[in-house]
């Protein structure tokens, strides 16, 4: 191989190599970016609390499930918000309770008054957990909300939010039950391609507009 070939081969490795750092330095800092969300709580008072569905087990919330009410049922007993909204959807066909209604059965067994809670039973994912609720907000007089899900969660719940217009502040449970490493891991993963789709998306409507 002669030196001018030598030389160009060592070039495109060189861009090869930067390019590849380039990447990961962006995909550590999405990460941290959504870490540093996730951790961040910014509750304060607000006309209710919107407590995020996950999967239930018959009339029993999921571990992660549990962790989400209980820390909406902290943020009402702290007088943060006169209402709770408990979003989710049935999980399966065969599913007696939607995940909305396990978590409604479960606030009303501590103490919390029915008038309170509102709920929403056809939702089957984030995007849809926050549409449903925004219907029970604007039904409602609801303005300002506390969103409540698990920390790595809660950075695409808020750009959600923000993207369907509603005004939310994040409260993320203190404590989260993916604890292994490898589920944090892979839950991390997901919300890092998530953060990436919903940028694509945003620049494909974005272009739609301009075209428009």
């Amino acid at each position: 191989m002669g030196r001018v070939a030598m030389k160009r081969q060592r070039g495109w490795i060189g861009w090869v190599w930067r390019l590849s750092l380039l990447l990961l330095l962006w995909l550590l800092a999405v990460g941290g970016w959504v870490f540093w969300v996730g951790h961040n709580d910014q509750a304060e008072p607000a006309d209710a609390i919107i407590v995020l569905g996950a999967a239930a087990y018959d009339a029993r919330p999921s571990p992660v499930f549990e962790e989400r009410i209980r820390h909406g049922l902290a943020l009402y007993q702290r007088g943060l918000a006169p209402r709770l909204i408990f979003t989710g959807g049935f999980g399966g066909s065969g599913a007696r309770f939607a995940e909305s209604e396990v978590a409604r059965r479960y606030a009303l067994r501590h103490a919390i008054p029915d008038e309170a809670i509102l709920i929403e039973t056809h939702s089957r994912s984030t995007r849809q957990n926050l549409l449903y609720a925004r219907e029970l907000m604007r039904a409602n007089g609801i303005n300002k909300v506390i969103l409540v899900s698990d920390p790595l969660h809660m950075a695409r719940a808020l750009r959600i939010s923000r993207d369907l217009g509603i005004e939310a502040v994040a409260s993320a449970t203190p404590s989260t039950r993916f604890r292994s490493l490898r589920s944090s891991w892979r839950f991390l993963a997901q919300e890092i391609y998530f953060f990436h789709r919903d940028l694509f998306d945003q620049a494909r409507r974005w272009w739609a507009q301009l075209r428009s």
